[in-house]
Formats: structure tokens, C-alpha cells, sequence
């Protein structure tokens, strides 16, 4: 299948967005069995380790400390679980550790990537992982294999550029066109992308229309 796409453009619309009311700390383990135990419709996001990961859950939010951000890369070491609105409609937000160039111990990052797996792989109301990518960079072979692992195992996952007030508009869609280039190399179709800056908010409507209407198709999820 020839899979064809347009360099990113603003698109003005008025979907029905969601709103986030209320957003809290439930609980960290490198367990998935110590999750909790709600079978709510649940959201994670992870990426290499300082693509921005904590800053755009926050932005998404709108509370500026709700993740933890560092200028030190691998500062995320717990899956980290949030609920949304409680009270209405809830759902988990999930900040899993960074993976990638953070300075830790071998034995660490081979613990990360055990916990992380079991994760991924297990935890039945995980309905979309989010991929970070760092827009600024040329693709990485590290995020390839990811989602080639994902697909693998037939893991429903989006891309989200993040960084992207960081370039021209121009810079951005040549990056773009170059990454989706090489991801076609691997996959047949693109999966979903989202283009993100926790700067100034960009992607922040789209992000959450995804995940609203998501839920939306899943009302049996919610329990």
C-alpha cells in the first residue's frame, strides 16, 4: 500500500473537546499488578529520555507540576499513574520512564526495560500508548525499533512531535517529511500523528479530541 501525507498545517475546527476538570497523583511501581485496579480507559505516554514527556502531561493538563520535569534525563524511573476527572467520566494518565541516553546504572535500565515490557504488554485497559518524538532531531533508531516492537506485538500506539516551537514551520515540515520518509521504509501505513509544543500549547485540542473520542467508543470500559 502507497501510504501518502501533507506537510503539518493549522486546521481551524470546533469539535467537542475534552475537558480536563481534575487531574491527580494515584500512585507510582514498577509493578504493573500494583496499578490500580479500576478498569478505566487508561492513556501512557513515553518517549527517549528528555524528549519533554513530563512537560507536555502537564501542558495537556493544565497543571504546571503535575509530572516531574528535569533537565536531567531518566528522571522518570516508576510508572507513574494519574486519574482524570474523577468525579465525571474518569480516566488514567500514565507517565512511564524514559528510555534512551539517561545516565543510570545498566542494571537500572534493565530493570526499566523489564517493568516497562511486562507493562506494555499486560495491562489489559491500556488502550494507546503515545510515542513521543522529538521534532527537532533526524529518526532516531531507537524510537524505530520501539515502534516496530509495538506493532510487533500489535500494541495500538500515536506519534506526538513534541518540541515543535523550537523550529520554523518550515524546518518542522522538512523534519517531518524526512522521518515519515524512513517510517515507511518499516511500515505500510503511518500510524496517527499529533505535532505538539507544551510552549504554547499546540496539539493540545487535537491530543485531547483523541483521547474523548476514544472513550467514547468504549463505554464498557468504564467501570
Amino acid at each position: 500500500m502507497i501510504v501518502t501525507f501533507a506537510p503539518y498545517t493549522a486546521i481551524n475546527f470546533t469539535p467537542d473537546i475534552l475537558e480536563i476538570k481534575t487531574a491527580s497523583f494515584v500512585i507510582s511501581n514498577t509493578d504493573y499488578k500494583k496499578s490500580p485496579t479500576r478498569k478505566l480507559p487508561e492513556y501512557a505516554f513515553i518517549g527517549r529520555s528528555n524528549v519533554g514527556k513530563s512537560s507536555l502531561i502537564n501542558m495537556l493538563c493544565g497543571i504546571k507540576n503535575l509530572a516531574k520535569t528535569s533537565g536531567k534525563p531518566g528522571k522518570t524511573q516508576l510508572i507513574n499513574h494519574f486519574i482524570i476527572n474523577e468525579k465525571s467520566d474518569p480516566w488514567y494518565l500514565v507517565d512511564l520512564p524514559g528510555y534512551g541516553y539517561a545516565k543510570v546504572s545498566k542494571t537500572l535500565k534493565e530493570r526499566w526495560g523489564k517493568f516497562l515490557q511486562e507493562y506494555i504488554l499486560k495491562r489489559e485497559n491500556l488502550l494507546c500508548l503515545f510515542v513521543l518524538i522529538d521534532s527537532r532531531l533526524e529518526p532516531q533508531k531507537i524510537d524505530l525499533e520501539f515502534m516496530q516492537w509495538l506493532g510487533e506485538k500489535g500494541i495500538p500506539f500515536v506519534m506526538v512531535f513534541t518540541k515543535k516551537d523550537k523550529l520554523h514551520i518550515n524546518e518542522f515540515n522538512k523534519n517531518l517529511k524526512i522521518y515519515n520518509k524512513k517510517m515507511l521504509d518499516y511500515w505500510e501505513e503511518l500510524p496517527k500523528q499529533f505535532f505538539t509544543s507544551s510552549v504554547n500549547t499546540d496539539g493540545k485540542e487535537a491530543v485531547l479530541e483523541f483521547i474523548e473520542q476514544t472513550n467514547k467508543l468504549l463505554p464498557a470500559q468504564k467501570q
